[in-house]
């Protein structure tokens, strides 16, 4: 039986110098996602300016991710991750630009944000449609669960860093840092081969491709499902807007950041690295439907945990901390379980011509769903407390995929045969 992640991809030479840059350029990218946030509330004081960035994260995520998915079905894959990845390396270096000029003003911090997160849709719609393109389709959940875990670890440490180097050094350190690791990928991708995509005759891009996939999308139930319980997964349960509020008020840290503020990154992203490092199970897994319910149902419960976890503040201070990273965690290990299901199955049921439309919506619900997330956390945070918007979002999560699995069985159903499958893909 097999524990530890499953490294069959890694002999794949262009998955393996894809996956061994996204060790570096993930804490890099972490390392602003901490910044941001902390940024903004350290410039206005308010979770509802954070939650904000969600909003400007959210609308070019949305445009960019759903054009560029079109984008990745009629051009080179490869050259689009190229312009793109380009993109988020200039973006990064006019945030630090903003940070060592000391430019207090929230609205260009935002609309410099805005423009990343547009340059992220058109990146990744491309990187996942060529998952299946240079690793075998059996591979496929172990490639994902690899993909994931590097993020998540990344994740843990980018944080924990940036956090703690925000005091001392400014919020400017960690944007530059960003913007250098992203040479790593740069190089990975421009020693990808050309990766042009398998044209249909009735193939389009642009708007009219947007709407063929969304007509696709819509013919395959499991697919569409698989969507729509990650929006209620992430909508409703993720509280991370409210994170410098938590860290400041709840446990007493300082307005610019501070050792708690990381680690209720890290504890998230940290379950999440553990149950990847962990997943060499993941390929053996059948029933992908029931998984998924069952991950989304932890996934609920835990950031109800946390939610009621910081009431236990003002008498048990240590006790409440321990209790809410611990809830974050386990929360983070469902969520990444989660994802390696569902990007395999999105995968699979696609065809090459529409692989990129399919991960642009992918894209646009993994990576928008957390700003809509932000948006309404900051909201209901806001006008009442922290504690009613994570726990009653970790509940609303539980009611709400309940009732998509009693709506949508054939989702609960829905099975894989797996071994036996081979095709050709890049060795070196």
């Amino acid at each position: 039986m097999r524990l530890f992640a499953d490294t069959r991809p890694l002999k794949y030479a262009a998955f393996r110098r894809l996956w061994s840059a996204n060790i570096v350029t993930v804490i890099g990218a972490q390392m602003t996602v901490v910044a941001i946030p902390a940024q903004i509330f350290h410039i206005t004081g308010s979770s509802a300016y954070v939650g904000l960035a969600g909003a400007f994260g959210f609308v070019p995520l949305v445009v960019f991710g759903l054009w560029g998915g079109s984008l990745a079905d009629v051009l080179d894959r490869r050259r689009l991750l190229v312009f793109s990845t380009v993109g988020l390396i200039v973006t990064s270096a006019i945030l630090a630009a903003i940070a060592v000029l000391r430019i207090d003003n929230v609205w260009l911090l935002l609309s410099m944000f805005s423009m990343q997160q547009a340059f992220f849709g058109l990146n990744q719609p491309a990187r996942g449609a060529l998952l299946p393109s240079i690793v075998p389709l059996d591979l496929l959940p172990a490639a994902n669960s690899l993909n994931m875990t590097v993020m998540t670890l990344g994740a843990v440490i980018g944080p924990v860093i940036g956090g703690a180097l925000i005091p001392l050094f400014g919020y400017q350190l960690l944007y530059v840092v960003d913007a250098v690791f992203l040479f790593a990928t740069l190089y990975a991708v421009i020693r990808l081969p050309a990766l042009p995509p398998k044209k249909q005759p009735d193939t389009r891009s642009g708007l009219k491709g947007i709407v063929d996939g969304f007509r696709y999308l819509r013919t395959n139930t499991v697919v569409m499902v698989s969507l729509l319980v990650d929006v209620i997964a992430m909508v409703f349960g993720l509280p991370r807007a409210l994170f410098p509020q938590i860290a400041t008020e709840t446990f007493n840290g300082p307005p610019e950041g501070g050792i708690v503020f990381s680690l209720l990154f890290a504890a998230l992203a940290g379950g999440s690295a553990l149950a990847g490092i962990f997943s060499g199970w993941v390929s053996r897994v059948e029933r992908q439907g029931l998984a998924v319910i069952i991950a989304i149902l932890v996934w609920g419960a835990a950031m109800t945990v946390f939610g009621v976890s910081l009431e236990l503040v003002s008498n048990f201070w240590l006790v409440s901390l321990i209790v809410a990273l611990s809830a974050l965690a386990v929360g983070g290990g469902a969520d990444i379980i989660s994802s390696a299901f569902r990007s395999t199955m999105l995968q699979e049921a696609a065809t090459d011509d529409m692989r990129g439309r399919m991960q642009g919506v992918f894209i646009v619900v993994v990576a928008g769903g957390p700003r809509i997330a932000d948006v309404l956390h900051g909201s209901v945070a806001a006008a009442t407390n922290t504690t009613i918007a994570s726990a009653g979002g970790g509940i609303a999560v539980i009611v709400l995929v309940l009732a998509c699995a009693a709506v949508f069985p054939a989702f609960v159903r829905y099975r894989v045969e797996r071994g036996g499958r081979e095709q050709s893909v890049p060795t070196a």
